[in-house]
Formats: C-alpha cells, structure tokens, sequence
C-alpha cells in the first residue's frame, strides 16, 4: 500500500507515473514538526533498526550514522566526508521492528540525519513546504521496492552494444586519436564496443558542433568504425557558448529558452567554452528544441549520448568572480594578513565553483509560475536527459539510443541511465561502486556503472585489473580517465593477456547479464541485490556488503583491496565457485555454507553459483554482434533440477515484451544423468553442471 501526504502546494517534478489521491490524517511513524522554513521529520530508531536507499551516494549500503544530502553536486574527489553527489534520489527504506518505505518528491535540498547527530533518531529536514511524501507499506523488503519501482515507471533500456567494453578519456581530439585507440585494441584483440568523445571533439566546447580541424569528415569516421564493430559516443554538456553566430546560442537567446537572472535577462554563467547560457530544461518547449538537436549527430550515424555537467556545474558567474575580487582587493591593501584573513582570501577563489550563491541568481519558468533555480535544483540533469529521451521517441521511434547522464533525480530513469559520476584511481572508490549499486537499483536506476580505473588521478595496473573484474557484472562498463592522467587503455598495461582475458570473460556473460538486465527492467525488479534481499531469514547475511547477488544466478565478491591476493567471502548456502582465469579457462569448487578465505589472483575473476541454477555462456568475436549466441554453454551447479530464462532479441528494436524473445531451459538429472528441454530449436547447448 502506498499513502500519499500533500504539503503546501508541490512543484510537479514527474518523478511518479501513478496519480495517487492524498491521504488524509497524520503521516504514520513520522513525528513531523513544521519550522518557518522547512519540515522536519523524526523517527525513533531501535538497535537494529537499517537504513536503505538514497540511490547514489557514499558510505555503505546500511545508511545509518552518517548525514546525507539530496543536493546534485559536482566534486570527484568525494571521500567519506561528502554529503551529497551528482544524483538526487530521495527514496529510503526503515528496516527493523516496523518497515516501511518513504519517498520525498521534492526538487530542492533535503537532509537526511540518518542517526548522526543523535545515533538513534532518523531526522528528515525537508527545506520546503511544498512537496509530496508517500508511505509504503508492504509483506516484505523486496515487496517495498518493487511497489516504488512501479510507482515511479519502467527503467531505460539500451541497446544491446552498449552491454559491451567501452573506451572514454578525455583528450581524445581527432579521427587520428580514435582510430589508434581502436588499433591498440583489435590488434590486441581485446574486445570493444565504443569510444567515447570529450570536450575536444567540438569546435570550441559548443554542442552540437564537430571541430572541423579534427574531423575533416566526421560521418565517414564515424561509419569507418562501426564497420569494425565500434560506435562512437559525443558528450553534450548543459551549458551553451555565448557566440554570435552560433546558431543554437542565437535561436535559444530568440525563442527565450534560456534560463534568466533576477532581470529576466538570460543568466550568464561560465563553463568549458567560456562565458555560457544554460537552456531552461524545465520548460517543455525548450526540451522540446534542445532535444531535437541531438538530430544534428544522430544523422552523422551516432547511436549513444552521456550528457554531463548538468547538475549544472558551474565554474563562476561574473557576479561571483566580482564578489572575489572585491575580497582579495580588500585584503591585499593590509600590511599583515593574519590567518582567518588567509583562510578567506583562499576561499573566496576556491569558492566561486558551484557556489550555493549563483544558484539562486537564475530562474526557470515553470508553467505560469517563475521558480528561482535552488527550488527545483535537482530536476536540471534529470530534464536535460529527458528531453533527449523524448526527442529520440520521434526521431528514432524504433530504434534505442544509448543515453546517460551525470546528474539525475527521481523520474530520469525512464529516460537514461547515469554514471556514478567523475571519480579517482582510489581503491576506496572501487569498494563505493560496489556499494552504490543496489542502492541504485533500488531507484530504478539500472543502466550504471563507474568509471572503471578511475576518472582523476594515475590509475595502476592492478587496481585497473581488479576494478574490471567488478565492471564485467555492471551494464555500464566503461574505462573513463581525465586529461594528465595516465593513460589507462587496456593495451597500455605490462600484462596484456590478463586484460585481454578479463574484457572477454564480460563478453562470454554477456548472454546472462543482458538476460538478467532486461528482465529487471521489464518487471520492475533489481539487477544487483544484497545478500539480505535474496536471504531475508540469514542474519549475518545483512552486514555483508562487499558481495552482491547479479540476477537471479550469481552471487560476486570482487577483491577491492591493493595487494590483496584473495578476500574473505560469506556463502549464505552452499554454492559453486567458478575461478576464471579467462573465458575457456575456469576451475570449480563446490564449497559448504559460512565463511571461506579464497585465494584470488591478480589475473583471476571469481563468482559464485546458488544451488540448481546455472548461466547461459557463449563465445565470439570481439565486439557484440559477432558473438555466437545460438550455441550456448549452460554453466552451473545442478542438483536436481533448475530452470532459466533466456532474454534475446535483436538488441535495436522496441518490443521488449514480445514473448518470442524469451526462452525457457530446463536442466533435470534423471537416473544420474542430465537432461535438458528448450522451446526453441535453434539453440544448441553444451553442458558444463556441477
């Protein structure tokens, strides 16, 4: 049951698909206190009471005894400290003696104590009173965040090539750049599927544009490579470049699709081209114009967008950069500058990044009603991606497009995936992405990954290896590193084959993963889970949080650690361990329930199989449309009998539901031996049954 309390009069955010009628009479568990500017919301907590949800953000999976922040921030270098990241994802889980689900759809900051300031209070701060709070109310966990995933819609699904290895850096600057990258790979034979494109392959950082210097025909290069079996992917960044000319600059300052200052004048702020407008996303008809010039790419043979620095980031606005000024001329006029002085001289130019002030010098227009930026902040990434989706919807009507962004809210799910945003080559950020994921999924958010090796900072080899290791089970798997950092591309490392081996044992699961994929997004359910959710009754289960269940088969416990040569890993029931050193070289093990020390090489990937299940394996060539998926190998561990369900289409068009696409195996032992039933005949199979 889901019970819908309405505060004040909310700003519609379309986080929701359902129309619910508001519940009157008090909000149950909730002990709410209305201040002059906010709500607050305070729930007693019990010893054991958990706390899940809050989809991307740092620390644990359990999010008791830190504060956290809905805020859409720009800041790679999060560690523990960080309240608030790229996304904004207001749904959280009280599990304990009573539990019960609670979303806040609202657009602005909202504060969850989750037993911070006193350990055992949740205390919900809520800086608005305009806003809608449901309740769930549901038999299980699991029941809880299947009722929210249908309150809120479908999850995105992308094309089947975007389930392959993908190459990003930024500095990649022409077709020369590209087309080493893919050498460095096919002559390696390392699969690939795409490489994306920063910043430098526009003229001038301005969307939409290809630098003619570095593209001499653009369309050519593009169709060149996907001849070899690789898609190329553009950035497109929030901010427009300020430049006469400029025909998306002139026809956004003409229409009014601009977001504008206190004046009504369109903001200036600035960003990677200088001096910026930012288009005013919030307006259906500037999502409608700015959508369609994803069309300016997509007839150049493009396939797949990330949209970034939308939260919207911002490097300074002139009022900003003033108010600096201003202060270091104050400061710069004393003979002795004492410490507290220095301390502001250094904050006042640090600070003019995504400054809480510059965010309230712009408006939207939503409507008929003028909404000043902070109030609806975290609805900007979660337009900008939606008006891409809904633009493909025309443009492309039969055809997925690959689309994710940075920034993201409640609703954008159903438009585009997300990445977990710019981060470091730090073996902390390797344990976080593991973390985020159910987290994530609980949201809806199930086309996602991090990125792999790290964004800033100088990867090294064996956090690489061991970050791919994790990736091959993220849908998202894309190696990502920014400009003066090491260069991070597979082919670049000392042990090439180990590399070579890791990339293909994803491809080889590919048949699993996008199976398992697909069916969470057709029937609301989640791609990564923790062990709590798949053994509710195991209570140890609950405070493991470095292994994750993937599907319904496999349950992975990825090494985090530098140096490590194995982990310590918790088997809620007897399982298979598969050691993979590469796709055709595998050992088994059968191991007993309770806790293990394994030994888990540099060059070696481990998961695990639950009892009478088994994974669909297949092999191929070295990008997605050349594996091999009519001839599988069923890998698993089999007691009596097991059955599974293979999702396979053609991985471009639309009709996901379509019951042609699923197959139904069935793996029996009868007298000792085994017997398998499929409903297509096309399928072969060999048998790998422990």
């Amino acid at each position: 049951m889901i019970k819908r309390y309405i505060y004040g009069k909310p700003i519609e955010t379309e986080a929701v698909v359902k129309t619910l009628a508001p519940t009157e009479g008090t909000v149950p568990y909730l002990a709410a206190t209305e201040t002059e500017e906010a709500y607050v919301f305070e729930y007693d907590m019990n010893a054991y009471d958990r706390l899940y949800g809050l989809g991307e953000n740092i620390r644990g999976i359990n999010k008791r005894g830190h504060i956290y922040e809905s805020n859409c921030s720009d800041d790679p270098m999060h560690d523990e400290g960080k309240s608030s990241l790229y996304g904004a994802h207001n749904f959280l889980i009280i599990k304990g003696e009573k539990t019960f689900g609670l979303f806040i759809d609202m657009p602005s900051k909202v504060i969850f104590d989750c037993g911070y300031s006193h350990k055992d209070q949740l205390k919900i701060t809520v800086t608005s009173k305009d806003f809608d709070l449901y309740i769930i109310e549901e038999k299980s966990f699991t029941a809880i965040i299947k009722a929210f995933r249908e309150l809120i819609g479908p999850s995105y699904i992308a094309p089947k090539w975007a389930f392959g290895y993908q190459q990003s850096r930024w500095g990649y600057k022409n077709e020369e750049d590209l087309k080493k990258v893919v050498a460095g790979y096919r002559e390696n034979h390392i699969p690939l599927d795409a490489i994306y494109m920063d910043i430098d392959f526009m003229d001038n950082f301005k969307d939409f544009t290809i630098d003619p210097n570095g593209f001499s025909d653009f369309k050519a290069t593009v169709a060149e490579l996907k001849e070899q079996g690789i898609r190329l992917v553009p950035i497109v960044d929030a901010g427009v470049k300020i430049e006469k000319g400029y025909d998306v600059y002139e026809e956004g300052v003409e229409k009014g699709y601009f977001c504008t200052n206190e004046k009504g004048e369109d903001f200036v702020a600035a960003v990677w081209p200088g001096l910026v407008h930012f288009p005013d996303f919030l307006n259906k008809d500037t999502r409608k114009w700015f959508g369609e010039k994803y069309k300016i790419l997509l007839d150049e043979g493009i396939e797949g967008f990330w949209n970034d620095m939308n939260e919207p980031a911002i490097f300074y606005t002139p009022e900003g950069l003033q108010e600096a000024f201003e202060k270091v001329d104050e400061i710069r006029q004393k003979d002795n500058i004492g410490i507290y002085e220095y301390f502001d001289l250094k904050d006042s130019v640090s600070h003019t990044g995504n400054n809480p002030k510059d965010y309230q010098r712009f408006y939207h227009q939503v409507g008929d009603q003028r909404i000043r930026h902070d109030k609806v902040h975290n609805l900007y990434g979660y337009n900008m991606t939606r008006a891409a989706g809904e633009a493909f919807e025309t443009l492309e009507p039969d055809k997925r497009i690959l689309l994710f962004s940075r920034a993201s809210y409640i609703g954008m799910h159903r438009y585009g995936g997300i990445w977990t945003g710019d981060n470091i080559s730090w073996w902390s950020h390797l344990l976080l992405n593991i973390k985020m994921m159910p987290s994530l999924n609980m949201c809806g958010i199930l086309y996602t990954g991090a990125d792999l090796g790290g964004f800033g900072g100088n990867t090294t080899e064996d956090l690489l290896l061991r970050w791919l290791q994790f990736g091959c089970f993220t849908p998202l798997m894309r190696n990502h590193s920014a400009l003066g950092t090491r260069e991070q591309e597979a082919y670049q490392f000392t042990d090439l084959e180990s590399f070579k081996n890791i990339i293909g044992i994803r491809y080889g699961l590919v048949p699993y993963l996008y199976s398992e994929y697909m069916k969470a997004a057709l029937r609301n359910e989640l791609y990564f889970r923790t062990l709590m959710m798949d053994y509710p009754e195991d209570s140890f289960a609950e405070n493991v949080e470095d292994q994750l269940m993937v599907g319904e088969s496999l349950m992975v416990a990825p090494v985090y650690e530098q140096n490590a040569r194995g982990r310590y890993v918790y088997l809620p029931e007897e399982m298979l361990m598969i050691k993979f050193k590469s796709l055709t070289d595998r050992s088994y093990k059968i191991m007993e329930k309770g806790h293990h020390y394994i030994q888990v090489e540099l060059e070696e990937m481990v998961c695990f199989i639950k009892p009478n299940h088994f994974i669909p394996l297949c092999s191929g060539g070295e990008y997605i449309e050349a594996l091999d998926e009519n001839h599988l190998e069923l890998c698993g561990f089999i007691k009596d009998e097991a059955s599974y369900e293979l999702y396979q289409d053609d991985g471009f068009s639309k009709d996901y539901h379509n019951p042609a696409h699923f197959t139904h195996i069935k793996v029996s032992k009868e007298n000792k031996a085994l017997q398998v039933t499929c409903n297509k005949s096309e399928l072969s199979f060999t048998l790998n049954l422990h």
